[in-house]
């Protein structure tokens, strides 16, 4: 009950406790309380990780987002690029495929030429437009104040467009000597002088006159496929803002935040910002700053777009940078597209302030929940509690009502099982107890009548014996009272057996023990038995453990104890069977076991209880005491032992010896 007691209290969770002894239950914390606790513990340690997890990835997510869009937002302006660099290819390729420009060649006529080259750069709204023989001379241009004459076979394109025979288009610089050659206002336009720029690289170079124009140039030909000349046109990208603004308003819909446009576009010739809508602090744009030294290493001199953080003139900006080629794939410039990042700093911090929001709130959900939850948990455990506690102190009808549908109802079955079984099993030991108080009280009783009766019986039964003896001796074989003395000497034979048994049971010797060797002693037995008639046609068959420890005990009484457990099965199988007999040692009980294992008719359930009783027997009257069981297990109890049996009727029976190693004295002599 003790035991019972201890667990209930456990399960109590703080309310019921009966603390060991020596020790005070100063401290007691309610088991409510150490869930709420513990749920409180895990909602801060969940809602904490998830918190830093969440905002990490947030931040992530919104970086990714950013670096995402703007990585299509470059490939839509280079689209918006790449269209402009075509529209001027297809200006120049159908220029030279007109027929009179090609007659004008070939005639050497080319006022009417001239006039119509002018319109067609005018419409087209091309900066440059001019015509070159198959040598690459100019032979007009198209603008005023232009001039005609120079050899332009130098020009990449030019010279393309003559070898290869086909239009050939692409982005180059100009030096400011042609492009005065083209126009003075060209010239001027392509003109910067450096602006100081945070995170350039340094140059010498503070001005720039050279420029970079979108160009194209595409063969005249004749009927036979021969190069007349050349048609050569562009538009000069310095102080152009044609394009950025229109990647501005197509990509970005010249949407603003906080006063700021969201979305920036610039061409960089070399480092130079050359066309932007990056705006300075007073509203102009940022032409003249240069791009930082990290972005010109990585785009201009690796040939490798960036993506990342980037500082634009007096902003940050999520930028991507890709370099710009001429006709031979040299890097002349970047093309660059950037989000401002402080709208997206805004919303990362608005998601997670919004995320911990959710986070808060649903911590303290979680938390008012845990409390109800722990609530009805200690309720239903204090219960519990409190049943345990009427259990620790006998009350065994006690009983507890959970009515969830939940592991504490099952645990409320549960005990209310147990303590319906506690209180059936207790019955039963009672009743057992009993039983087992008023057999002892029987037995001592009758050991004490059995020696009294056996030690008055005894000397006149001796003069019995004797006196029928001599008289049987002395009987004619032809007296007719022979017959009745045999009968007699048999009777008071078996009245000698039944008083030595009497006295034996009786009989308060203290056992002579020391460590013998429990095999040799059962070998021995077998030895006695193996000639005698009753064991001629049984099979004796040994399993013997060799590894067998000595037992500290009697040899002779633990004999005697074989020798009555062999004659009982050999009397069981009616002198025909197998009898095996095992040894083996029990390491977990520090015990030697021994079986005796028979083929006889067995044991019924109800001559199970009373086997070991005294003067039961089931043989036939005259052919047994009923004292050998009962003497067999007096000794193996003084021995501190066990004996037991195992039995089905019609399936033989198992008797089984347990005897203790373990000595009760130090110095214990050895068996001889």
């Amino acid at each position: 009950m003790s035991k019972l007691s201890n667990m209930m209290g456990w399960l109590s969770g703080g309310r019921l406790a009966w603390p060991a002894p020596g020790k005070s239950c100063l401290f007691r914390v309610r088991m409510a309380t150490k869930l709420v606790l513990s749920f409180l513990l895990i909602i801060l340690l969940v809602s904490g990780v998830f918190g830093l997890v969440g905002a990490w990835v947030i931040r992530n997510r919104v970086v990714a987002e950013a670096q995402a869009r703007v990585q299509t937002d470059l490939n839509a302006a280079r689209e918006i690029y790449l269209n402009k660099l075509a529209s001027v290819n297809d200006v120049v390729r159908f220029t030279a495929d007109r027929m009179p420009l090609m007659n004008a060649l070939l005639s050497g006529d080319t006022k009417q030429a001239e006039e119509a080259l002018a319109r067609t750069r005018e419409r087209e709204k091309l900066d440059v437009l001019a015509v070159t023989d198959r040598n690459g001379r100019v032979l007009l241009r198209a603008g005023t104040g232009s001039q005609a004459g120079d050899d332009q076979s130098r020009d990449e394109l030019v010279r393309a467009a003559i070898e290869r025979a086909e239009p050939v288009a692409a982005a180059c610089v100009v030096s400011a000597e042609d492009l005065r050659r083209e126009s003075p206002a060209l010239a001027a336009q392509a003109y910067f002088k450096f602006i100081e720029t945070q995170k350039a690289r340094a140059r010498l170079q503070r001005e720039e006159s050279s420029g970079m124009m979108l160009k194209a140039a595409a063969p005249v030909l004749d009927s036979s496929h021969r190069v007349l000349g050349v048609v050569y046109g562009g538009v000069l990208l310095n102080r152009n803002f044609e394009i950025v603004d229109r990647i501005k308003q197509t990509v970005f819909q010249n949407l603003q935040y906080e006063g700021k446009d969201t979305g920036t576009a610039t061409i960089f010739q070399d480092d130079l910002r050359i066309s932007t809508n990056v705006k300075n602090e007073d509203g102009t744009r940022a032409l003249g700053t240069r791009a930082a030294e990290e972005i010109y290493e990585e785009v201009v001199r690796k040939g490798r777009p960036w993506i990342g953080r980037a500082f634009v003139v007096n902003n940050w900006y999520i930028g991507a940078y890709e370099p710009i080629r001429d006709l031979t794939g040299r890097i002349i410039g970047m093309m660059y597209v950037g989000l401002l990042e402080q709208k997206y700093v805004d919303l990362r911090h608005r998601a997670v302030m919004v995320f911990l929001a959710v986070t808060v709130v649903g911590s303290l959900v979680a938390f008012g929940l845990a409390s109800f939850i722990s609530r009805k948990i200690s309720i239903s455990i204090r219960k519990l509690a409190a049943a345990a506690e009427q259990v620790a102190h006998g009350n065994l009808d006690a009983r507890v009502e959970i009515r969830s549908n939940d592991e504490l109802r099952e645990l409320a079955d549960g005990f209310n099982f147990m303590a319906a079984a506690l209180k059936k099993r207790d019955e039963k030991v009672r009743e057992f107890t009993t039983r087992r108080i008023m057999q002892s009280e029987r037995l001592a009783h009758i050991g004490q009548l059995a020696a009294g009766v056996a030690h008055e019986i005894n000397n006149p039964l001796t003069g019995i014996v004797t006196y029928s003896h001599l008289l049987l001796e002395r009987a004619s074989t032809e007296d007719g009272t022979r017959q009745s003395l045999e009968k007699i000497v048999k009777q008071a034979d078996r009245c000698r057996d039944i008083i030595r048994g009497l006295l034996d049971f009786s009989r308060q010797r203290k056992p002579e023990k020391r460590r013998s060797n429990v095999n040799r002693v059962l070998e021995e037995c077998v030895s006695l038995v193996d000639n005698q008639m009753l064991f001629h046609n049984i099979k004796i068959v040994q399993h013997l453990s060799p590894s067998l420890p000595e037992v500290f005990m009697d040899p002779s009484q633990i004999q005697q104890v074989f020798m009555n457990m062999i004659l009982n099965a050999a009397e069981a199988m009616h002198g025909g069977g197998q009898l095996t007999l095992t040894t083996r040692h029990v390491p977990a009980e520090e015990a030697v076991e021994v079986e005796f294992t028979d083929t006889g008719h067995g044991i019924t359930e109800e001559d199970l209880d009373r086997i070991f009783s005294p003067f039961f027997t089931t043989k036939e009257v005259g052919h047994g005491t009923g004292l050998g069981l009962a003497i067999s297990y007096g000794i193996v109890k003084e021995h501190k032992g066990t004996i037991t049996v195992a039995s089905e009727e019609g399936h033989g029976a198992t008797f089984t010896i347990c005897l203790p190693v373990s000595s009760e004295q130090e110095n214990i002599p050895r068996a001889a």
